[in-house]
């Protein structure tokens, strides 16, 4: 799937908080990368495991409905068949956020026709911290 990289750019100029689905603090793992990097970069980051607490020493949540504060952007580290619930899921968090990210690697069909017309912004198989590093970071 293309992504238009300007607003993108623009949408994360804007965001302040991501909730990290599927948040592990276990060294060498994508997620923790990109957790730690999100983190460092200024992000209030929100991870969310159904069995983890304390991900990267952070209040750590079961589920995104468990999340009392607003989220801006849903990152998702899940397998590709989880994502239409966690979708679903996006779609009753009030406020709603404005994006639901998908990392490299996953992509969701299902996904992204249940968040078609929610105003919600769909991205699949992107690297957050690359893009990140390469548009906000590195600027080009």
């Amino acid at each position: 799937m293309l992504h238009d990289t300007k607003e993108l750019t623009a949408l994360l100029g804007q965001v302040k908080s991501i909730a990290v689905v599927g948040a592990v603090d276990k060294p060498g793992r994508p997620v923790d990368m990109v957790g730690r990097y999100l983190i460092e970069a200024g992000f209030d980051v929100i991870p969310v495991h159904p069995k983890r607490t304390g991900v990267w020493g952070l209040t750590t949540y079961p589920a995104l409905s468990a999340i009392p504060v607003p989220v801006d952007l849903v990152d998702l580290f899940r397998a590709p068949e989880h994502c239409p619930a966690h979708a679903e899921e996006t779609l009753a968090m009030n406020p709603r956020p404005r994006c639901f990210w998908m990392q490299s690697g996953i992509a969701s069909p299902a996904a992204r026709s249940i968040l078609a017309d929610s105003g919600i912004l769909v991205v699949e198989d992107l690297c957050l911290k690359v893009f990140h590093q390469q548009h906000i970071r590195g600027g080009l």
